[in-house]
């Protein structure tokens, strides 16, 4: 990849992962207005990429645009000894996904470099799964659908899973992480269920918002599980890197409650939850994310009241196309000295340096 220098008029984007491929129209006008340089997948492994970024191979862009979770990041983890590495012109990474565990976001703001998810872009599908999830802890769903698959074991669940099934109506769910997607899961449980919210989380959602939903906003986390009949983990990280569900939390929660993570495996000690199964203070589990993954927990994996899937519950094609967009959208604004659209670390970088917009 050739040197792109600074004598264009046109600010430089870094374009890192596979090319566009549904929002070719808005990707066309981006390019008019950028020059968009794209690594090879050869310079996107780590030490060829950190290499590249001290011979200044792609100049000095003004922006870093991932547009798909799952290509774009084969130079691994953007940490202290990757983020030096990047040009003082750059203002914003934007990237798919809503989670960023795998860079430091608190060190792009001291860079003065905002930092951008996808987050909005997948609320409704992430959402629409944790419903599944939340139905599936409560009704049991797991062992209902694997039960038909023989006589045997057809007319065991048919005979008792009732007994050991609820109706979520009623109930209280417990959000921690009450952001887009936790609004979404929040206000679908409310209509569809008619579920009473309560929700942790480090801002406070305004009071029309809680209106919304008739929810409770809880400072302390422990308060919040000891009252809650389903928890669900809805935050894309701990502030302080700690594991949110571990067995301290897990002892906080009912006997006879549930729990759902549409988060991060890496918040939850998944040990901790098989012995609170095990106890029966846990007596519905619904997790999309594990902490090692692929690899999937061996003792959840053989517990009838355990529903896991495969990280699937932003996979939509709606979400994919979101993703790309949301992620030009935000270059796109910051580049031309608008707000950025949905910047992670603002509050960080607003502490730390002046945004350089």
């Amino acid at each position: 990849m050739a040197s792109t220098s600074r004598r264009s008029s046109k600010l430089v984007v870094l374009h890192i992962g596979d090319p566009v491929k549904w929002n070719t129209d808005f990707y066309a006008k981006f390019s008019e207005d950028f020059t968009v340089v794209r690594p090879s997948s050869e310079e996107r492994q780590r030490e060829e990429f950190m290499k590249g970024l001290r011979e200044k191979r792609w100049g000095d862009f003004d922006a870093i645009f991932r547009p798909f979770w799952n290509t774009g990041g084969e130079m691994g983890r953007w940490d202290k000894e990757l983020i030096p590495l990047i040009p003082s012109s750059c203002k914003i990474f934007a990237s798919a996904g809503a989670g960023f565990d795998w860079a430091d976001v608190d060190l792009f703001a001291e860079r003065g470099i905002v930092y951008c998810n996808s987050a909005a872009a997948s609320s409704e599908s992430v959402a629409d799964f944790a419903i599944f999830l939340i139905l599936a802890a409560f009704r049991n769903l797991n062992w209902c659908t694997s039960a038909a698959r023989t006589a045997a074991d057809f007319k065991d669940c048919h005979t008792n899973a009732a007994v050991l099934s609820h109706n979520p109506r009623g109930h209280t769910l417990g959000i921690i992480g009450l952001g887009n997607i936790g609004f979404t899961i929040a206000k679908k449980a409310y209509l569809a269920f008619g579920m009473k919210i309560k929700y942790y989380d480090v801002v406070r959602k305004s009071r029309s918002q809680e209106a919304d939903i008739e929810a409770e906003f809880f400072s302390n986390l422990d308060d919040m599980l000891a009252i809650s009949d389903c928890v669900v983990l809805a935050t894309p990280a701990a502030p302080d890197g700690r594991k949110l569900i571990n067995r301290s939390t897990l002892g906080k929660m009912k006997w006879g409650s549930r729990f759902v993570n549409i988060a991060r495996g890496s918040l939850v000690d998944e040990e901790a939850v098989a012995d609170a199964v095990d106890q029966g203070r846990l007596i519905g589990v619904g997790l999309d994310v594990h902490e090692f993954e692929p690899r999937v927990n061996e003792r959840l994996k053989k517990m009838r009241a355990v529903t896991l899937t495969s990280h699937n519950a932003g996979g939509t094609l709606d979400t994919h196309i979101g993703f790309e967009l949301l992620s030009m959208k935000n270059i796109d604004a910051v580049l031309k000295g608008r707000e950025p659209l949905t910047p992670v670390n603002k509050h960080l970088l607003s502490k730390v340096a002046k945004p350089k917009l």
